[in-house]
């Protein structure tokens, strides 16, 4: 998949471009059928599959740092969308300049004559231009006018999670919940977080005897507060663990933490970038009596975890 981060450094438009255009947080199956549909297409037409997406989040930028957390940092919802098979991959670098282009601007200078697009699919929602003036009756016409072809994808609806539509906000609120179950059934995929391991208060190994890799999130969604079975990822591996959501209620410091404990794994990562993958949520948080009642329940959480974990092990 070719990228993009910069519109100026396309000097000729694609052959055929079949064009998409979002945020795609998450990637989730309605993104992916959205993606399906443009690869489709452009294989019909001997063409470009083209997505175009923003960083950052134009919430952020319009907004003034007042967005949802995202669902899928950039590194990895650029893999997702390679991983959909699209060609090329747009990031557009956003900007209150480029919130201010008019509608016609956008499709007609961009789309149509920089990047070449014979086709577009969008949602039903979707929306283009400065304050949003453009629309998708308003895209109708632009197609008429300009010569190119417009789909409009149904919504995705998820029959596993209450008839509801499929949709980052949904996710998020169910990733919020706790509910990561549901929440995969709306990705595709589970839940993942990544980052790089950092030193936490060193209590996993020195006084629990159950060493602990900590997380500092960036501008990502975490899962409601608790204990999940997880698959972590590690330097191409994938391992199984616990992960540890909260604030410690029986130091009683109140610190919050993500922290993942891998099983059967004994190497010094600190400084490396794992990825967690939340498969099940265990338990909520809860304040114990002291330290030896906290290893009992942390005992009892592995080797619930191992079961819940051995059918992705091939144990």
């Amino acid at each position: 998949m070719k990228i993009i981060q910069n519109i100026e450094t396309i000097k000729e438009p694609f052959k055929s471009a079949v064009i998409t255009i979002g945020n795609f947080d998450g990637v989730h199956i309605g993104h992916q059928a959205l993606f399906h549909e443009v690869i489709e297409m452009a294989e019909a037409m001997d063409g470009t599959a083209v997505a175009m997406t923003f960083d950052p989040h134009p919430i952020r930028v319009i907004t003034r740092n007042g967005h949802p957390p995202l669902i899928t940092l950039y590194e990895q919802k650029q893999e997702l969308i390679q991983k959909a098979g699209i060609d090329v991959l747009i990031c557009i670098p956003f900007t209150m300049d480029f919130a201010a282009l008019s509608a016609r601007t956008f499709v007609e200078d961009i789309l149509v004559k920089r990047i070449g697009m014979k086709a577009i699919v969008v949602g039903q929602d979707y929306t283009f231009g400065n304050n949003r003036e453009g629309n998708v009756d308003l895209l109708r016409r632009y197609a008429e006018e300009m010569g190119f072809k417009l789909i409009v994808a149904d919504w995705i609806q998820s029959s596993t999670v209450d008839n509801d539509r499929i949709s980052s906000t949904a996710i998020r609120e169910l990733v919020m919940g706790g509910q990561i179950e549901k929440a995969r059934k709306m990705l595709g995929r589970n839940y993942q977080i990544r980052g790089t391991v950092a030193h936490g208060r060193d209590r996993g190994g020195k006084l629990l005897g159950i060493p602990t890799a900590n997380i500092n999130l960036q501008d990502e969604l975490c899962p409601k507060v608790g204990v999940y079975a997880v698959i972590v990822h590690y330097d191409g591996q994938r391992y199984p663990g616990v992960a540890n959501i909260g604030y410690s209620p029986t130091f009683d410091d109140y610190i919050f933490t993500v922290e993942a404990h891998i099983l059967d794994f004994n190497k010094d990562i600190y400084g490396q970038k794992i990825m967690v993958n939340f498969v099940e949520r265990l338990r909520n948080e809860k304040k114990f009596s002291g330290i030896a009642e906290l290893v009992e329940q942390i005992d009892r959480d592995i080797a619930k975890a191992r079961q819940i974990l051995a059918p992705h092990f091939g144990k």
